[in-house]
């Protein structure tokens, strides 16, 4: 897509459009939620019940519940163990390119921003995966940057196929594509994607989508309906924290998440709760009004909304906080983890996307799982 100003609402030439009625749904019902509405006799009550509705995931989303993180992290960490046990499973990304065609204001691999840029061939990928698969680690996400030039299909397929040589499971975090090229991507091997709508506001997303694909709001919003239409087994949610009005964005991806559960009840569900971060050339990008507290409320709420959901918590978070948070309401960690391209066996070679907060090796969040009486995963899943 060249750099001219589309609307970001319609659908561009070869952008496939299913028939779902989703995004209608989530966009109107979050316009109607306004969480000033709510008071702690609300939090009160909401907490009281075992199943909670879409008010009441509200409810627990508001101001109103801040002062109530305590009981909240009681009860979610009940659920926690109920559903998950003592399990965190460990995993850590791989990016293998980082070239990109978009111009999003928020992000160190916008097209404008001038890092060294790299993608990873065949061999650099394998003996990065081989160096990986040595720390111990079972499960790989594989990224890149958002350019169909520089990192095809055929190439992310290529490399899934190699990651699978090495890992029981195979997620992805790459640009939206159609049915037919996830139904490609599941035959290499990927069986979880992971696709984050930034923000869930329109008027917002444009303003910091100013060009490229990803400026196309819609084909971003059903990707995860497209994955599993092409038979991948699980897809991510979630909204960059800070970019926009946090508690609309995050009870969107809650929604959003929730309707594709009822949709399609064979697939898994996973959140992320990314903040957004300081990038190369722009040291002042920060997630302004979202601090510690409220991103503990985001995911207990998640939590007690979806008991059943994966919560993966980043290194973008500081340690303490993620120590704090494993087994409380995350079931997922990153460990061991480089957000340049490569960087795992030989020297990095293209800039990072952000700047990470956590750098502990695999060994040393195992051990601090271990130390905390939780049992640290490698793998939940073995492919057929």
């Amino acid at each position: 897509m060249s750099r001219k100003k589309v609307d970001h609402m319609q659908f561009q030439e070869g952008m496939e459009i299913i028939q779902s009625d989703l995004m209608d749904k989530v966009l109107k019902t979050v316009e109607q939620y306004d969480y000033s509405l709510y008071t702690g006799r609300d939090v009160e009550r909401v907490l009281a019940k075992d199943h909670l509705s879409l008010e009441d995931y509200g409810v627990i989303l508001s101001p109103a519940a801040l002062p109530y993180l305590e009981e909240m992290a009681r009860k979610g960490m009940a659920e926690t163990k109920k559903h998950f046990g003592n399990n965190v499973t460990l995993f850590t990304p791989l990016y293998i390119a980082n070239y990109c065609e978009n111009e999003c204001v928020y992000c160190g691999f916008k097209a404008t921003n001038k890092i060294q840029r790299a993608v990873l061939n065949p061999n650099e990928a394998e003996d990065e995966l081989k160096a990986i698969a040595a720390t111990g680690l079972e499960e790989i996400l594989l990224l890149t940057g958002e350019s169909r030039y520089k990192s095809d299909v055929e190439y992310i397929g290529n490399t899934i196929k190699l990651a699978a040589k090495y890992f029981k499971t195979v997620g992805i975090e790459i640009y939206p594509l159609n049915v037919d090229e996830y139904a490609y991507l599941h035959e290499c091997g990927a069986d979880f994607v992971s696709v984050y709508q930034e923000t869930y506001n329109p008027d917002k997303y444009e303003q910091v989508h100013l060009w490229g694909s990803k400026r196309i709001f819609p084909y971003r919003f059903y990707a995860q309906e497209r994955a599993l239409l092409g038979g991948m087994r699980g897809v991510s949610f979630g909204a960059l924290l800070g970019l926009d009005d946090f508690r609309k964005d995050a009870f969107a991806a809650g929604l959003h998440a929730k309707l594709i559960q009822q949709k399609y009840p064979h697939a898994e569900i996973g959140f992320s709760v990314p903040r957004i971060r300081p990038y190369i050339n722009n040291a002042d990008n920060n997630s302004k009004d979202v601090h510690d507290k409220q991103l503990l409320q985001v995911m207990l709420a998640y939590r007690l909304f979806m008991p059943f959901a994966g919560i993966t918590i980043s290194t973008r978070e500081r340690a303490g906080f993620r120590d704090n948070v494993a087994g409380m309401v995350a079931t997922k960690m990153s460990a061991g983890v480089n957000v340049g391209v490569g960087g795992h066996e030989e020297e990095q070679k293209g800039d990072q996307q952000f700047e990470i907060s956590d750098e502990r090796s695999v060994k040393e969040v195992h051990d601090m799982l271990v130390q905390k009486g939780l049992q640290p995963v490698y793998t939940d899943y073995i492919r057929v």
